[in-house]
């Protein structure tokens, strides 16, 4: 249950952890209850494409950031058509927004589309706890929906875990549609929509490519139709292991050895498609500040992420595959975290952060270009 109303800053909310630590605070957004996995994204701008990025899809996301609403919301930054994450928990929200750009407030901007939120909460100390138990499943409850808080700790205990959970369908786009390529057409790329952000195929287009986007149930024959120069698997949530049919995909699409670009769960998919396993990060990258080397230049780039899931492969050599040789192209230089991969004997390569960088860096803008190479090379 969720009463969409706003107006209610001062009526009192709770967030509920699955392992009993209950956070209290002020109605933020919508009044009532929701229910996800508790995670924390560590950027300091960009709380709009954060909020409408689908790889959130049934999280609730803490900003790190102590002040949040000060740019409002504006009309021109969604990464999709709606705000996906399942809650918001911020410690201070801005009592007044001041952009140029800025249409509303951002409470406004969640109260229309219902997202129950959390306001006044200690995020250092929720995060420092997020981080020493691990991303977890929780609730925030606020007006009706507010009971004693053993009630509100059974009702987050009944939700289910988000390893195992199968959530890229439902967030793809159920039609096809072209995404024109800026200025001279120079390539056709198909796009499988795993939860595309919408600065994606823009940064294609930008290079003249055009895109055709299509729903995460698109076959091998689907794909060819357009007859591509490129495939592209994007972004997405959910645990990868759920994702069979775009690991089938991406299979055949290696067989036939089209040139193929992978970002984030596209890059699970790749992992998986290669005979690598999945698994759950304790509490994942999230923001746009995560330090990732590129081991095929020695560069060292500041990127954006949002995974909860990661790809084990080995770092310390090349691997054969039924596809050709692989290597581990990327890693992050926090955790030693795989963040990319590469075939050695066909065009074929992913990345597990967010080039398209909306919000972020534009360190990774190059890989992009890369992709472009690769098609160049395939079509002389």
């Amino acid at each position: 249950m969720t009463i969409s109303t706003r107006g209610a800053a001062q009526a009192p909310a709770v967030l509920v952890l699955e392992d009993g630590r209950i956070f209290r605070g002020r109605a933020y957004g919508a009044v009532g209850e929701t229910f996800g996995e508790a995670v924390f994204s560590t950027g300091m701008t960009g709380y709009q494409e954060t909020l409408t990025d689908p790889s959130y899809d049934r999280q609730i996301v803490v900003a790190t950031a102590p002040q949040i609403g000060n740019t409002g919301w504006n009309d021109e930054d969604d990464e999709s058509s709606r705000i996906w994450v399942s809650g918001y928990v911020v410690r201070d929200p801005a009592r007044i927004p001041s952009n140029w750009r800025s249409r509303r407030a951002l409470d406004e901007e969640l109260a229309k589309q219902g997202v129950v939120g959390i306001s006044g909460v200690d995020t250092r100390a929720l995060t420092r706890h997020l981080r020493e138990r691990g991303a977890m499943r929780s609730g925030v409850f606020s007006g009706e929906a507010l009971a004693p808080d053993a009630e509100l700790l059974a009702r987050v205990q009944a939700q289910p875990q988000m390893k195992g959970a199968s959530l890229y369908e439902e967030v793809a786009t159920k039609e096809a549609y072209t995404v024109p390529a800026i200025g001279e057409k120079k390539f056709t790329v198909a796009a499988i929509d795993l939860g595309i952000k919408g600065m994606t195929p823009r940064r294609m287009a930008e290079r003249g490519i055009e895109v055709h986007v299509l729903p995460a149930t698109a076959t091998a024959e689907d794909v060819y139709a357009l007859a591509p120069d490129g495939v592209f698997f994007s972004n997405g949530p959910g645990d990868p292991a759920t994702a069979d049919g775009p690991v089938a995909l991406m299979r055949a699409v290696l067989e036939r050895r089209t040139p193929l670009f992978g970002i984030c769960f596209g890059n699970q998919i790749l992992g998986r498609a290669l005979g690598f396993g999945t698994y759950k990060l304790k509490y994942g990258h999230r923001g746009i500040n995560q330090p990732v080397q590129d081991r095929t230049t020695g560069k060292v780039e500041v990127t954006a992420h949002n995974h909860g899931f990661a790809v084990d492969a080995p770092l310390d050599k090349i691997s054969d595959t039924e596809f050709g040789r692989a290597e581990v192209s990327h890693v992050c230089l926090n955790d030693q975290v795989v963040e990319g991969l590469h075939l050695l004997d066909q065009p074929a390569f992913s990345v597990q952060y967010h080039p398209e960088a909306a919000a972020g860096p534009h360190d990774a803008a190059y890989l992009f270009d890369r992709f472009v190479t690769l098609m160049e090379g395939q079509r002389a």
